[in-house]
Parts: structure tokens; sequence; C-alpha cells
């Protein structure tokens, strides 16, 4: 895929960082080169920016690090919007940026508006993300929602950097749970004893009474339309937050479709299947796998690795360059064998990569729920949204890491003031809503400002307050590619948080229409609250989450 990377002014400024970086490596004999980070010094007096990477740098050619970060300074003091470098310390390069960028900036988030951040990567890809997949035996329960959460947010960062995404859900609908699961369905019907490692939820009683399932039924059958109608009951509440998928595939499709079969051929053609105690084996461990996977049993039937195998060989059919998986914290198991599958099919180990996600506790009166499915004791994500509401799950559902536990505060959630930061982040986009609709019906300008109103403002100066909003709207396209790589949309909630509090710092220092205030100070400063207005949209866009107009 070609790239349409959107330009803008700090990815200008990495990039002519990077690049110095590069000549210096280079000059002193590195293979590689270290890559620049810029932060914000604590105190302002030392800059706009600040970057570590001559201390990175300087081991690596074996130099002094005041020394490298000298010949950064000399060199970057000529890129564009840098109004002064300078060496900190032990070799720090502090960088200060002069007012024609902070302009340029502005200009550049009013005119992309909601494409501000769009196209970032320089190498896009064709990505199949697949995620929830949750166990079809029972309802969409509360730690599905962190997957469902985090898989379409993920979905959305990448296709705004740039990338071309589908989404997928995995119907595990063969094999000995479909059974068992209709045999609970049957036991429930029929006023018999639950298998003991059946499911025993009070939704087994109530999907009895919905399939009319009686004494006689084959289980077998039950059991697939138990899980067709759990599947039917979980997409539109999937729906309801926000959670789209392109395609729900069938693990029993891909069997009667004879793909299963083709993908066991596949890697047969690999030269590393062979036999043993009567079944087919792939040895996996010659691609790192910590031991050799079975593909079909003794008995002749094929195993849920060989279904594995099958759905990869799939994927990569319909032309998809990665497979995103996204799986639950019991599943480490399947990095090393899925991506040993894949090698095994002709594809590269980085092709297929795999995303682990972390457990989720609900808090209520800091206490913690339990939740376990078979046993029928868990909090549905029906529940969920009922409680606390999409936004506030979706938000607080994102604000960890994937691979970090997350407690879920249900009381903190639909508290409505600012120590709820997903009200935070909503109030600020509606106090600018309401800003922007005074402005219009006092001073009779448009309620939302353009690029221009900033050239109409060229002799307004700029409060230190502004600076710091401007600068945090530059961040995000910066931050997208870093979310996208990183596949870490959580960073989008702590973005969204800090551009609320750097505007909340603006409004409390910058008068923006009426008083004392000049023509020209007033439109950029609408200009500035538009541009913020748009950026947090889209920044609780990009998880999921609405940007109301009125709170």
């Amino acid at each position: 895929m070609a790239s349409k990377r959107t330009p803008n002014a700090l990815q200008e400024l990495y990039d002519g960082l990077q690049q110095t970086v590069q000549e210096i490596a280079r000059e002193g004999g590195a293979a590689g080169t270290p890559r620049v980070e810029l932060t914000r010094p604590n105190d302002e007096k030392f800059g706009d920016f600040a970057t570590n990477v001559a201390l990175m740098l300087a081991p690596v050619i074996r130099d002094n690090p005041r020394a490298v970060a000298g010949r950064i300074v000399e060199r970057a003091g000529a890129l564009p919007g840098v109004a002064s470098i300078e060496i900190a310390g032990p070799g720090f390069v502090n960088i200060t940026l002069d007012d024609d960028w902070y302009r340029a900036t502005l200009r550049a988030v009013l005119t992309a508006g909601p494409r501000w951040g769009a196209n970032v990567v320089a190498d896009p890809q064709r990505v199949l993300l697949e995620f929830v997949s949750a166990n079809p035996t029972g309802p969409i329960v509360a730690a599905n929602a962190r997957h469902a959460a985090f898989g379409d947010s993920l979905a959305r960062v990448l296709r705004h950097a740039g990338h071309d995404v589908q989404t997928e859900y995995y119907v595990n609908d063969t094999g000995n749970q479909v059974s068992l699961f209709g045999q609970s369905i049957l036991a429930r019907a029929t006023g018999n004893d639950v298998p003991e490692e059946g499911y025993r939820g009070q939704y087994v009683a109530e999907l009895a009474a919905e399939l009319a399932a009686k004494d006689g039924d084959d289980p077998e059958e039950l059991g697939a339309r138990g899980v067709a109608a759990m599947i039917a009951a979980a997409q539109p509440q999937l729906a309801a937050f926000r959670v789209h998928f392109d395609r729900f595939q069938s693990e029993r499709a891909l069997h009667d479709a004879g793909t299963v079969a083709d993908g066991l051929a596949r890697v047969q053609a690999s030269g590393q299947t062979f036999e043993k105690d009567g079944a087919t084996w792939l040895r996996t461990t010659a691609w790192g796998d910590d031991k050799d996977r079975a593909l079909v049993r003794s008995d002749g039937r094929p195993t849920y690795f060989a279904a594995d195998v099958g759905y990869l060989l799939d994927k990569y059919e319909r032309g998809r360059e990665l497979l995103l998986y996204v799986l639950g914290a019991d599943h480490h198991g399947y990095i090393a064998r899925l991506q040993a599958a894949a090698q095994a099919l002709g594809e590269s180990a980085e092709s297929c990569e795999i995303v682990i996600m972390q457990m989720v506790h609900l808090l209520e009166g800091g206490d913690q729920k339990k939740m376990s499915k078979r046993r029928g004791d868990f909090v549905t994500m029906a529940e969920l949204l009922e409680r606390i509401g999409v936004d506030a799950a979706r938000f607080f559902l994102l604000q960890r890491s994937h691979d970090q536990t997350l407690e879920l505060d249900l009381e903190l959630a639909t508290n409505e003031t600012d120590q709820n930061p997903v009200f935070y982040v909503q109030y600020a986009h509606a106090r600018i809503c309401s800003i922007q609709r005074k402005a219009a019906n006092e001073l009779g300008v448009p309620e939302r400002a353009d690029a221009g109103t900033v050239d109409a403002a060229e002799s307004a100066t700029l409060h230190p307050s502004e600076r710091r909003l401007i600068k945090r709207l530059a961040e995000l396209p910066v931050l997208v590619a870093d979310a996208a790589e990183r596949r870490s949309p959580h960073k989008l909630t702590h973005y969204a948080l800090e551009l609320a509090g750097d505007f909340s710092s603006f409004y409390r220092d910058c008068r923006v229409v009426g008083g004392d205030v000049d023509t020209q100070t007033s439109q950029l400063r609408l200009a500035l609250c538009e541009a913020t207005r748009s950026v947090l949209a889209l920044s609780l866009d990009l998880i999921g989450v609405s940007a109301p107009e009125k709170m």
C-alpha cells in the first residue's frame, strides 16, 4: 500500500532530528541509530521539548555525550520552527520553538479537522484483526468487554494511522464444549443433573426455554442451536457497545468448506509433520515452540490446532499481510504455536502477531466481584453497560495497557465529578461548545473557527497557556503513530485527559470573549478552542466514546 502520510510540524521536527542523529551515527561508524524521543521539560525555561538521544548515541559511537549533543545542536539549529537549541546537563538537548511553529500547527489542526493525525505510518499494511472470539457457550461477560473495547479501539487507531484493517470474530462452534453445552441445556430442560463439567448459569435454563428443549433432543444438535442463539444475542450487544466486526467466522464452516483439510495438506508439504501413537503431529519445535503439536488425533479427528492452521491459511489467502490476534491471559502458549503454524504455511513469524490481554476486575464498595461462566457467577457485558453506560465502560476499560491487570471502579465510573476521567474529558468538550455558542451569539462569528481565523489574528501574542495547549494538539499525530505501532490504544485515554487539563488551564488563564480582550486575540483563542474541541472529539472517537455538546 502506498503511504499518504499527513505532514505536521511536530513530526517534521522529529524527522529532522532523527535524520541528524542518523548522519552523526553513520559518521561514527554505528550500524544502528537510537530513536529520537521528545519530552517536555518540567520547567519551561528549559525550552518546549527536550531529548536524551545524545546520551543514547554516545556509547554507540564511543564519544562524549556532551560532544555528541553539541554536534546535534550545531546541525539541528536550522530546522524549521526552531528558535533556539542548546545543551543541558550531561548531554540533554533542549529545544525552543518560535511563534511561526505554533501558528502553523494551529492552522494545520484546523485544516485537517477529524483527519488530524491520519495516515501517519510510512508503511501501511493490510491487517486482519481478530478479537473477543468469546466462548459461545455463554453470554458476553465483563471480561470480554475489555477485549471488545481494546480490539475495536485498536482497529480505529490502526485505520486512522493509515492501515487497511478488517475485523473478525471467530466462533468456536465445534468440539466437546458444544456437546457439553447441549447436555447442559437438555439437563435444565428435563430437570436432570447438569454434567459435572457442564454449564450451570441461569442463562442455560432461559436458553432451554427459548429453544423449547425437550427430552429426546440430540445434545449435539441442541448444543449447536444453543451456540447460534448465544452468537445471535451477542451481536446486538456488541453493536450497542459500538464494536463492529466485518465478519463472524464459524469454525464449523472452515471444516465444512475443506479449509482445515487444505491447511493440513499445506503444512504437510513443509516436511515437518510426523506420525506418533497413531496421530499426526506438526514439529512446531522447529520454529521455537516448547513442544510439538498434534494435528490429527489417533481416531482421525482433527484437533483444535488443525482448525487454527486452517483459519490461518484462510486469512492469508484473503490477502492479509498482518494477522493480529487478541487473546486472553491464559493463551500465552498460543504465541509460539500460531507463529510456528504460520511458518509451516510458508509465511513469516512476524506476519502473525498475538496480543495477550490481562484480566479485568470489577470493584464495588472496595470489593471485587467474582466471575465464572460455567458456575453462572458473572457480570455480563449488558449488565455492565446498563450500570455505567457505554462511554464510561469503554473509557475505563482502556485506561491501562492490555498487558496489565485492570480494576474498574463501578462507583467512580458513575460519578459525575472531575474525579471521573470520562466525565472530565466530556465536560471539557461540552464547555468548548458552550463558549462557541456564546461567541456566535455575542459577536456574530461562526461557531466553528477555521484556519483563516489564525491568519486574521496575525498580531495577537501567544500566552504560555496557549502555547502549552497547542503543543498538546501537536502531539496527537505522533501519539497515533506510537499507539498503532505498540498496539496501545490506552494512550488515547491519557492523552484526552491531558488535553482536557491543558484546556482547563488555558480557560483559567485566557479570557476568550468579552472584557478587555481585543478582537484579534479573541479570534485566535476561538480558533484554539475549535482546534481543541476537534482534537478532543477525535481522541474520544478513536476509543469509541461520544463527545457531547451539552452536559
